[in-house]
């Protein structure tokens, strides 16, 4: 077993700190570290906050966090900023989140940079989910980076996808949109003291009523609160909790458990595979010459020529 694994599961802090660093740089044990961490995986309810930059994410987090202390709960929190184009580590950081909550030994906060990745999340967030499992975290809170439409990936990743959107930023146009609209679990209107918020939750809920919105057989619901004076979050909480409850009775929960170990792994096969023919390329002229297209070939007839030379068979 890995050197870190047991400490990780007596909740040593600077074990998980160690661990979440070895996951995110790719370090040379990480595998072996993931290995181990792996059966802890699907234990705690994983909720994502996603949203347009601005909406109030980081505070409605904070106050979540403070709610699901005071019922006792042992709560992560893998917040991805914006990365340094230099460093590639995160421009906000934990030390500027959260504050009041870093020395509470219940509450283990990362920030993490998304390194280019375009989805929402970096590309390290599901595994580093593992650490935090082990740990003993009943709740993780994963708050992406600002998203527009396309950014799906926290929908592969969270049990919940809590949507936050604000009266006055345009949400009224995004409501007619699809994609990002199309994941969420509930839907939150943050600053509700505003104008124009309780127009927005009308016209989310008369969306929802109008169009097939429903996944897993869920109907979301529209829950305004705000995040700055800590109002509204019993009923978040309670439309969360709700929803878990649906996933365990009606089987979803274990469906995307087997979802994820499935894309998990296909995920490992493809990253082997790209390997095998960066390794073919640098070693075998008539690859490079096929892949780089200096023999004549379309990429049609080189990839169909390659394929009949792979060692095992490909469909």
């Amino acid at each position: 077993m890995h050197p870190l694994v047991q400490r990780i599961f007596a909740g040593d802090r600077r074990a998980v700190a160690r661990a979440l660093t070895i996951i995110e740089n790719d370090g040379p044990d990480k595998r072996a570290l993931l290995k181990d961490l792996y059966p802890s995986a699907g234990r705690a309810h994983v909720v994502g906050f996603t949203g347009a930059p601005g909406a109030g994410k980081s505070t409605l987090v904070d106050q979540v966090i403070t709610h699901l202390r005071k019922a006792g709960l042992s709560i992560g929190v893998l917040a991805v900023d914006p990365s340094s184009p230099f460093t590639g580590g995160a421009l906000l950081g934990d030390r500027v989140r959260m504050t009041r909550h870093s020395a509470d030994p219940g509450v283990y906060i990362r920030s993490m940079g998304s390194r280019g990745s375009m989805g929402g999340l970096a590309a390290a967030s599901r595994e580093m989910l593992y650490a935090l499992e082990a740990s003993g975290c009943d709740v993780i809170l994963l708050e992406t980076v600002g998203v527009g439409q396309a950014e799906l990936d926290v929908m592969s990743v969270a049990d919940t996808v809590a949507l936050v959107l604000t009266p006055g930023a345009g949400d009224h146009v995004q409501a007619a949109k699809a994609g990002i609209m199309e994941i969420a679990d509930v839907f939150v209107v943050n600053k509700r003291d505003l104008p124009g918020a309780d127009a927005l939750v009308r016209e989310l809920r008369l969306m929802l009523h109008e169009r097939s919105m429903r996944r897993e057989d869920w109907d979301p619901p529209v829950v305004p609160v705000s995040a700055i004076e800590g109002a509204g979050l019993d009923d978040l909480w309670a439309e969360i909790g709700r929803h878990a409850e649906h996933l365990h009775k009606h089987g979803y929960w274990e469906a995307r458990r087997r979802a994820r170990h499935r894309a998990d792994t296909e995920q490992l096969l493809m990253a082997r595979f790209r390997r095998y023919i960066a390794h073919r390329a640098a070693t075998d002229p008539g690859w490079r010459e096929a892949l780089e297209g200096s023999g004549g070939e379309d990429p049609y007839d080189a990839a169909e020529r390659l394929f009949r030379e792979l060692p095992f068979d490909v469909l």
